[in-house]
């Protein structure tokens, strides 16, 4: 089963459910590559080598 059909098949549940349908694919994608590299710079500059 690929993305869209996965897509479409819980938009089905959820309107079958009464919910809110699901996000659609890549809508937060944004947003979780900033926590990304926000979690990526703050691990480093707590793990900075000791200067020499």
């Amino acid at each position: 089963m690929d993305i869209v059909q996965q897509q479409m098949l819980d938009s089905f549940r959820a309107a079958r459910q009464g919910v809110a349908p699901p996000p659609l694919p890549g809508t937060h994608d944004r947003e979780v590559l900033r926590s990304i590299r926000a979690r990526i710079r703050a691990w480093t500059a707590t793990h900075r080598p000791p200067l020499a």
